[in-house]
């Protein structure tokens, strides 16, 4: 058995994997293939409304509220924010690559800057102290770093519409919903596979900008057709309705928190107990979901022998980013407690090895 923690298209859950195989051969009795489907039928409508509703109660997720599902994963996202909120002025919370992503696209559109940055010390950690400014439009964060491993873990008050990218850690903690004007992130991390992102909008945060918005750019062209505007990626909504279906079986939000609070602990401990591995995120702002891990100093030399090694016993995907290297073990919700306790003892047994 593989033992999987890539960062993303990551592990999903088995239920949702085998239920889209047959999906593939037949979906829902109409003998026909989930992706030869038509999406006006009903059979596809149906999967629509539903996985929408399993959003809406998984996130406790207001009426005021749409979700959309829309092609072009996150990085598309960062310029759709900026033409539909961008009017004058807006600031972003500058806390790693995709964070800085996004500030570029809304600054090739207007005014947008960085109230705050962690570049100082290549991304380590969460900026603290700073004051949200009242005459911005919006004021935008990551809350999760897959490269660098820090998280918000608390939803921010703040006296302008709040925009978040959830990409790597929505559905694997309570959120208040109501705190955000906008929620979005791509699916491949907690909520599905690659290839459709999600937003969550709150209807009346839309139409305040004078801009021209191109008609597919426009959040109210896909909230007004229930995302179906043009064909929608029927393959990846129909996993993430499955995955959503699975993280409700067991129990929820609040089952998986706990979930992923463990096995973040379990793996951490052994990080900060082992002798030969070292971790590289502030303590304070440790994330649940990516956890990032170099060898200790004096040991640097035996980080390609170390992927070698847990290659060897199945675990799979811990090589670190290209832009910070070592390793990295991306913990979401459909990897298992069995999982990170196969790494960690991969991780005593390599140190037994080597020390």
């Amino acid at each position: 058995m593989k033992h999987i923690f890539n960062a993303g298209p990551c592990v999903l859950p088995q239920q949702a994997i085998d239920n889209a195989i047959e999906a593939l051969r037949n979906f829902k009795g109409t003998g026909v293939s989930l992706i030869s489907i038509s999406h006006r039928t009903k059979e596809w409508e149906e999967t629509m409304d539903e996985t929408r509703a399993l959003w809406k109660e998984l996130l406790n997720i207001p009426d005021d509220y749409e979700t959309v599902f829309l092609g072009g994963g996150a990085s598309l996202q960062f310029l759709y924010v900026a033409m539909n909120f961008l009017e004058k002025k807006a600031a972003y919370l500058d806390t790693g690559v995709w964070a800085h992503k996004a500030l570029k696209e809304a600054a090739g559109l207007g005014e947008a800057y960085a109230l705050a940055s962690s570049a100082d010390k290549n991304y380590s950690y969460i900026p603290k102290g700073y004051i949200i400014p009242r005459d911005v439009d919006y004021f935008h964060i990551t809350t999760n770093n897959t490269i660098y491993g820090t998280e918000i873990k608390h939803d921010i008050d703040s006296p302008v519409p709040l925009i978040a990218d959830m990409s790597s850690d929505i559905l694997s903690r309570r959120v208040d919903v109501k705190k955000y004007a906008m929620i979005y992130g791509g699916a491949q991390k907690n909520a599905g596979p690659a290839g459709v992102a999600f937003a969550i909008i709150r209807k009346d945060a839309l139409g305040k900008v004078s801009r021209y918005i191109p008609t597919m750019l426009d959040y109210r062209t896909h909230i007004d057709k229930g995302s179906m505007f043009n064909t929608p990626p029927v393959f990846s909504i129909f996993v993430m309705n499955e995955t959503l279906k699975w993280l409700k079986g067991i129990g929820g939000i609040d089952a998986i928190h706990e979930i992923d609070e463990k096995k973040a602990a379990t793996l951490y401990g052994e990080i900060d107990r082992n002798s030969i591995f070292k971790g590289t995120a502030a303590v304070e702002d440790r994330s649940i979901m990516n956890v990032p891990f170099v060898m200790a100093p004096g040991y640097e030399e035996l980080a390609p022998k170390f992927l070698e090694f847990a290659k060897e016993r199945d675990l799979v995907g811990l090589k670190g980013h290209r832009s910070v290297g070592g390793f990295r073990a991306s913990l979401y919700n459909a990897c298992t407690q069995e999982d990170v306790d196969a790494l960690v003892k991969a991780m005593q047994e390599f140190e037994k090895e080597n020390k």
